[in-house]
This record gives structure tokens, sequence and C-alpha cells, in this order.
């Protein structure tokens, strides 16, 4: 079993300014040790390392973890918009261990990724053959979807299925649903449990669950646990057993593990 989506951070070393001290449950360090103590029990082998800095230097530190059995990827980050983006790109592809990119859109203008300056990045990803993890809101998905269609042989994961606001799922369902028609794009079940409102039960998530099995079915759903962040809204083992609960087991190797080995080219 993978875990696809997993982060670590050092505070105040390599280029960590984030979670800051108002995050208590995940203010501090977490590490490949700690890492290991989570996952020992719960049958997940092997992670996905994503960055969580928008800085050159937490990519390195990750990197430099994956010679850990335990890691069987790496999604780093690059700043798309410098004039050398594409020969960073080209650079950290050189590692085997880099099988993707993430850079964070999430709080940047709608149409961040129509932006012209920024397609020699995703050129050089195509290139690479590298995938793009696109950390978004649901206002970001009619430009993510205007670049799955310039790019398609671009291989696009939505994160935390586009962070989905649960007072309105209609207007985010309707575009999930119109992405989710391109090939090219899969989605992340992942990071739901901490978009939820305050109080509400771990089960609210599960209008949001139907909306991307509809959308994207049994072969372009990953399952991630964004640990540590998961502290915020839950704990390892309960997400995990609730997403099990959610997949049919019929799906369940796919979901859990051979479609994030497809995706991310993940072939030990």
């Amino acid at each position: 079993m993978i875990d696809a989506h997993v982060h670590l951070w050092r505070l105040g070393r390599n280029a960590c300014a984030w979670p800051t001290p108002d995050l208590a449950p995940i203010y501090r360090d977490f590490t490949l040790d700690d890492l290991r103590g989570i996952t020992r029990s719960t049958g997940v082998e092997r992670v996905i390392l994503v960055q969580s800095q928008e800085d050159a230097a937490d990519t390195s530190w990750l990197l430099a973890n994956a010679n850990n059995p335990l890691i069987a990827a790496v999604v780093g980050w690059v700043d798309f918009s410098r004039a050398d983006a594409a020969e960073r790109i080209a650079a950290l592809a050189a590692n085997p261990a880099l099988r993707g990119l993430r850079p964070m859109v999430q709080d940047r203008q709608d149409n961040w990724y129509d932006a012209a300056e920024l397609e020699p990045a995703f050129a050089a990803m195509c290139a690479h053959v590298l995938v793009l993890d696109a950390l978004i809101r649901p206002r970001h998905l009619k430009s993510l979807h205007r670049l799955a269609e310039r790019h398609s042989d671009l291989a696009i994961v939505i994160d935390h299925g586009a962070k989905p606001d649960f007072r309105d799922l209609v207007s985010w369902g309707d575009q999930v649903s119109k992405i989710a028609r391109l090939p090219n794009v899969s989605c992340k079940l992942s990071g739901l449990l901490t978009e939820l409102p305050i109080r509400a039960p771990a089960e609210a998530i599960e209008p949001a669950f139907d909306a991307l099995w509809n959308a994207f079915g049994a072969e372009r759903l990953v399952w991630g646990s964004d640990w540590p962040v998961l502290r915020l809204g839950g704990n390892y083992a309960a997400w995990l057993e609730q997403a099990q609960r959610l997949v049919p087991s019929a799906h369940r190797q796919a979901v859990f593990d051979s479609n994030a080995r497809r995706i991310y080219g993940i072939h030990q």
C-alpha cells in the first residue's frame, strides 16, 4: 500500500516557514522517524513525499531523504515564473526519486495556470515525464482545465479534491465532473477532513467522496493521508479506515496502491 501524500519538515530549517505557532497540532518537527512510527502498524509500505515550502531547499532536503526504502517518490517545488525554470526542472529531473512538482496555487489568482510565462515550465515537465500536483481551490479548476487541454501529455493530479467548500458542493462538483473528462487528470483522495466545517463529523465528507468517485472512478483516484496536516482534522489510522470503507473492496488495490505506481512511475 502506498500513501501518495505525506509531508516532512523541520521548523526553521530547510527553508521551513510554515506551519506557524497558531497551528499547535502540527507546529513541531515531523521526520522520517515520526513517519515510520505512524505507518508501521497500518499496512502502508511506501509513501510519496510532497513539498510543503516554496523553496528549493525544502525539495533538496526531501530528495536527500529519498534513499530510505519507505520513500517511493518525491514531489518537489520549482518557481515556475523564473526565466530559468525549464533548466531547473531538467536538473531536478536528473534525480530518479523526483517524480513530480507542485507549485502552491491555492492562494494565487484564479487564472494562474493561464500565464504565458509559465509555459516553458509546463513544457519541461512534459519533456521529463513529471507529474503536476495541483494544490488548488475550486476557483482554479477552470484554469487548470485549460492547462490540461493545452498539454494533453502532462499528467495532472488534483490534490485534496481541489479543497471543496462543503457549504457549496454543487458548483465544485460540476467543475470536477468537467475536468475529469480529460484522461490526463487524476485526483487524490486526501485532505478532505481538514476542509470540513468545525465540529462536522468525519462522515460529512461522503457527498464529496461520491462526487470524486463518480467523476474519476477507480482508475484515477489515489489515496493519500496528507499527514501531518491531517492532524488538524483527524488521525492517520482513522482516515485510512474511513477511506477503505468508502472505496469498494474490488477497487482498493487500485486506489491504495497501483494507481499511484502507474501515475508517478514507481517501478519498485
